[in-house]
Parts: structure tokens; sequence; C-alpha cells
């Protein structure tokens, strides 16, 4: 077989997997509100749901690029394809939410090795820099197809099969990319001077596990508790002792050096920025269109589809924009774009028609596409090729590490600002403190439990307004923070990455300069 093809079918074969785990992500949003009654889940347990999962991948992402580079990339990939499938089947046959987090998080085991492993095969498969930037936007693109089938697929199997539906699905998904990989893919490593750094993935995990927890227990309120205060005080700890590691391991799991590069820096902190609004916003308008407005989960997810299409087709051409312009103007204007958009939610109420919004959803869709692909190239390109496993193991934690700090920081806002709106509502009218905490309790548990003793001057039609707008409160806050980060990101990209003029533009000056 010609060298061309089997470039063609690794790009096929890293697509497929990458569209698998990335469908995963989008169909467990829309499936959130019914999982919420169907287990009886709180805003948190929700939190944890998708976290876990994030949580896990972050904290071994490192280590599976190591992995990959001494024993073989392609094995790596393969091995956290196994544990991905059979992890979704735990997760479909879940009887409680205990048991779902917790194949939540052998789910985030397995894609800690499956999407950072197919960017690495591909950034060793493609070596020529235009044609990795080509099969790097294929496969950035390939996780906007995901968005756009994850929401109307899930939806439909929420719907008519229920929500453990959408974790079957992985398995006929897995067998497939499995057997494609291990027939086509061509195996990779580069094993030289190479060792697992565990006291640096212990920390890492301790970090990580620490600090979300911590945020994410605050929802309750209780920031000035003896256990947030002391989870946020190890996470701080854990950074300390795992930079002081890293800097003075011979063989460190996040080799410090990488980072004295700007360019790939910058990358992944802005990487990191748009994820945490992207994944955030995802979380936050499943909840609303489907709690807020009254959507079915099919058509809360029919809804998302303008935003999703805009997504893929800004990924398709971001690649044409790079070429032509340079990274540093597809990414400033692909962030400047979503957030301008992500701040005109802020004019929503819980009466907004769709077709009022859906123009700003479709404006954020393709700023995010624009500025993810070349975020990616950005960072790939300012590593050095042998440690491309490690680069892209890196790449892939900064973007869970934006989507954990989303969900536990913005789902930290949402429930703090509803009951904060919500009490004062209650409070308005007189209502006894017991019945209060039992109506805030129930709101936050997807609104459907609300109580038959209301007094007989309060109509049930009146406390669902009334939860609805706490509800949209929180978001308006949220939506105000996701602007500020994605705007931030486009301000970082202009100080920290040079311009480039690429050949067609500088052509073209040539030719009209001589013209004149």
């Amino acid at each position: 077989m010609n060298r061309g093809r089997v470039k063609a079918i690794t790009l096929v074969a890293m697509c497929f997997a990458l569209f698998m785990a990335y469908l995963d992500d989008t169909v467990v949003n829309i499936a959130l509100p019914k999982i919420q009654i169907s287990l009886d889940a709180g805003v948190s347990g929700l939190q944890w749901v998708l976290n876990a999962y994030t949580l896990a991948a972050a904290s071994l992402v490192l280590t599976s690029g190591t992995l990959g580079d001494i024993y073989g990339r392609r094995r790596v990939f393969l091995t956290g394809l196994v544990i991905f499938t059979i992890a979704s089947v735990v997760c479909g046959f879940a009887p409680n939410l205990s048991i779902l987090i917790a194949g939540r998080t052998l789910q985030g085991i397995g894609a800690a090795a499956l999407i950072p492993g197919s960017l690495s095969i591909l950034t060793d498969t493609y070596s020529e820099p235009k044609q990795k930037a080509q099969a790097i936007g294929i496969w950035s693109g390939v996780s906007g197809i995901a968005l756009v089938a994850g929401p109307v697929l899930g939806g439909v199997l929420v719907d008519t099969l229920g929500w453990q539906s959408v974790f079957f699905l992985n398995v006929p998904f897995g067998a497939i990319a499995f057997w494609v990989t291990s027939r086509f893919v061509k195996d990779s490593k580069n094993p030289k001077n190479q060792r697992l750094d565990l006291p640096g993935l212990l920390l890492s995990i301790m970090l990580l596990a620490a600090l979300t927890y911590g945020l994410t227990q605050g929802n309750a309120g209780a920031w000035r508790s003896p256990l947030i205060v002391c989870l946020l005080a190890v996470a701080a700890l854990s950074f300390v002792g795992f930079l002081l590691i890293e800097s003075r391991s011979s063989h460190p799991m996040l080799p410090l050096d990488l980072f004295k590069q700007p360019r790939f820096a910058v990358a992944n902190f802005v990487s990191l920025l748009v994820f945490f609004t992207l994944v955030s916003l995802l979380f936050l308008f499943s909840l609303f269109l489907q709690q807020v407005q009254g959507y079915s989960a099919a058509a809360a997810g029919i809804r998302f589809l303008p935003m999703n299409a805009a997504f893929i087709i800004a990924s398709l051409v971001s690649g044409w924009f790079v070429a032509l312009l340079g990274p540093r103007f597809a990414i400033t204007t692909g962030l400047v774009l979503a957030g301008v958009a992500t701040f005109s939610f802020r004019g929503i109420s819980a009466d907004t028609e769709y077709a009022a919004i859906v123009w700003n959803l479709v404006v954020s869709g393709f700023g995010g596409g624009l500025a993810i692909a070349p975020l990616v190239g950005l960072a790939m390109n300012s590593a050095p090729s042998s440690q491309a496993g490690i680069a892209s193991a890196v790449n892939d934690m900064s973007n869970r590490l934006g989507s954990v700090l989303g969900i536990a920081i913005q789902g930290t806002i949402l429930t703090q600002q509803l009951t904060s709106d919500l009490v004062r509502s209650l409070s308005a009218w007189n209502l006894p403190s017991n019945l209060q905490d039992q109506l805030i309790a129930d709101a936050l548990h997807g609104g459907i439990k609300i109580s038959n003793h209301l007094p007989a001057n309060i109509s049930q039609l009146a406390l669902h307004q009334a939860i609805n707008n706490a509800f949209v409160s929180g978001l308006h806050t949220a939506v105000l923070i996701a602007s500020v980060a994605l705007l931030t990101g486009a301000f970082l990209i202009v100080l920290f990455v040079q311009p480039t003029v690429n050949k067609p533009i500088n052509n073209y000056l040539i030719s009209v300069k001589s013209k004149r």
C-alpha cells in the first residue's frame, strides 16, 4: 500500500475514534436533565457526571503521552479504546448516581489515551507542515461533526430509548475503531530516555481532584467551611510541589522547558480558556432549553444544530485562514467573534424565543471553530517533533482542565445565583423557612418535585416563573465570565504571537508593487 493511502486511512481511523469520544461528550450533556430526574441528582451531581470524566482524563493524559512514546502510540491508543468502550457499558447499566460517576471516571481513563494518542499519531504521520495543518484541521472538524450529530442523535435516543442508550451507542463505534486502527495504522514511539514520573502523576491527581471537589462543593455557599478551605489549600500545595518535582526530575511528566517557548505556553492557556467557555455553555444551555423553556431532549438537540454546523464550517476553513493570513489572525478573529456573541446572551430572559438567539449561537460556534484548530497547530508546531506525544498530551490536558474548571466554576455560579435570587423571591412571599429550603432543593434537582402545599396566594405558575428567572440570572453571570475569558484569550494571542504574512499574500503584494 502506498504512503499516501496509508496516511489517508490513518487520518480516517483517528477521526473515527475522535468522533466517538466527542459524540459521547455532547450526548451526555443532552441527557443530563433525564439523568437528573432518573437518579435524583442535584446540580452538583450533574457536575460530577461531567467532571468525573474530564478529571480522570486530565489527570492521566500526560502519563499516556509518555506511555505512548515508550511503548508505542498505537498500542496505548488501542488500550484506551478498549477501556473507553467497557466503561460505556458500565455507565449504561448504572443503577444509581455513584455507579454512573464511577463509569464516567473509567471512561475518562480511556479517553486520556484516546484523544491525545490520535493527535500524536497524526503528527507523526504527517511531517510536512502544510499537510500537518490540513490534517489537524480535518481532525478538529470531526469534533464539530460530533457536535452536530451528538445533540440530535442523543436527544432522539434519550426520548425514545432512555438516557442509558447514549452510552451503549459507543459499543459498536468502539469495535469498528479498534478494527480499523489495529489493521491499518502503523505504530510509532520514541523510547529514548523516557520514564514514568510517578511523584508528578500523584501530585497532579491530588491537585486536580482537590481543586475540582472544592470548587464543586462550593456551590452550597460554604466557601469558608473547613472542608473547602482544606481542599483548596491541598490544591495549592500540590501545585507548588508538582512544579518543584517537575523542575528537578530527570524524566518529568510535564517538561517545563516546553513552556519556555511563549507560543506553546500561550496556545495552551488560551485553549484552556476556550474550553472553559464552550463546555460550560453547552452544560448551562442544555439545562436552560429543557428545564426553563420546556423543550424535549430531541428538540433541544436540534436547536444546537446551527451553532454546531457553524463550528464545523469554521474548523474546515480555519486551515485556509492560517495558510493565507497566519494563526494569529485566525485565532484572534475567532475569539473576538465568540466573545461578543457570548456576551450578547446577557439579553435573554426565560421567555426569549429561540429565533432571537439563534444567530448569536451561530456566531459563537463559528468563532470557536475558527480558533480551536489553529490553536492546536500553534501548540504542536512550537514543540520539537521528538516530543510530539507529550506536546499533544499537554494540549489535551489544557482542554480538559478548561472543561473541568468551566463545569465546576460556572455550575457553582449558576447554583449560588439561582439560590440567592430564589431566596429573595420566597422571602418576599413570607414563606416559612422549612418550605423555602424544600423549594430551593427541588429547584436544584430540576424543579420537578415542586411542593403541592403552597399557600393559596402563590400559584404553581408563579413559583415556576420565579425559579426560571433565578436560573436566567445565574446564566447571565456565567456568560459574562465566559465572554471575558474569550476576549482575554484574544488579547494574549495579539500580545504574544507575532503576525505572519504567508507566501500567497507576499506574492500578491510583490505583484501589486511591480505593477506600480
